[in-house]
């Protein structure tokens, strides 16, 4: 399987595609399978690169304390392994915020940014929520934290036709319970905001108006801070657009991509 060194452990990977370089950057769950509808679509016309972050799905790593930083660090890695350049970029949530730390940096060769359903900082009604997720996770357990997870994600509408998202998946990819703690620990530290002129790409703002977990309000906010960034503002979907709403979604970030938004 292939992999890449990283601090203290090894980043999981997979490619599919030819052509410039696409990665796709899962959020909080850290798993790459979050983008499968993306790689299907994509692949056609990009080399899709997904991958799991450290302590969730494949990838192992010993961390003590979690940080965007540290997992943009990761991801760096896995750029310079593959020797890419010319990249776009798709950030989604939590992997909106690396996505970010990444195009601050300016180390690497960045052609376009997308960053869906993510937040420059997290203001009270983003702390609340995910202060409370914390003491779910903490008091009550795993299983009281994915269910409100699930909850949360996805458009109610979405759930009454698709009640199965509400099963739990027994999976565990997202990493034990201290790792989830710290990485939830780590977007309530994120906050970009002093930083977001270093943003010198074509970049897109998308997600959804329904969305609960990073409301509309987070990405005004975001765009505000960088020069010319586009936003779309899909009318459902909830937080996790990209599985509920694909088509409208990868047709959006293609016309992006290829230059015609």
């Amino acid at each position: 399987m292939p992999f890449v060194n990283i601090r203290n452990g090894q980043l999981y990977f997979e490619e599919a595609g030819q052509g410039s370089p696409l990665l796709l950057i899962p959020g909080l769950g850290g798993v790459g399978s979050f983008w499968r509808k993306q790689v299907e679509f994509f692949q056609s016309h990009f080399r899709v690169i997904v991958h799991d972050h450290r302590g969730t799905g494949r990838s192992k790593a010993e961390t003590e304390k979690f940080s965007v930083d540290l997992m943009a660090d990761d991801v760096e890695a896995l750029i310079e392994h593959l020797g890419l350049s010319d990249i776009h970029i798709i950030g989604h949530s939590t992997g909106g915020a690396i996505a970010q730390a990444l195009a601050i940096r300016q180390k690497h060769d960045l052609r376009k940014l997308v960053l869906s359903a993510t937040w420059s900082y997290g203001d009270e009604y983003f702390r609340t929520l995910f202060g409370t997720r914390l003491q779910i996770l903490e008091k009550i357990g795993m299983h009281a934290y994915e269910q409100f997870g699930r909850i949360v994600r996805y458009p109610p509408s979405f759930l009454g036709r698709n009640p199965e998202f509400l099963q739990p998946s027994g999976n565990n990819e997202s990493g034990d319970a201290p790792t989830i703690a710290s990485r939830i620990q780590a977007l309530l530290d994120f906050d970009s905001r002093g930083q977001l002129d270093r943003i010198d790409i074509d970049t897109l703002l998308i997600g959804a108006i329904d969305d609960a977990v990073t409301p509309h309000h987070l990405w005004d906010e975001l765009a505000e801070g960088i020069k010319g960034a586009k936003i779309v503002k899909m009318p459902e979907g909830g937080h996790f657009c990209p599985q509920t709403a694909a088509d409208a979604y990868n047709t959006t970030v293609m016309s992006f991509l290829q230059g015609r938004m």
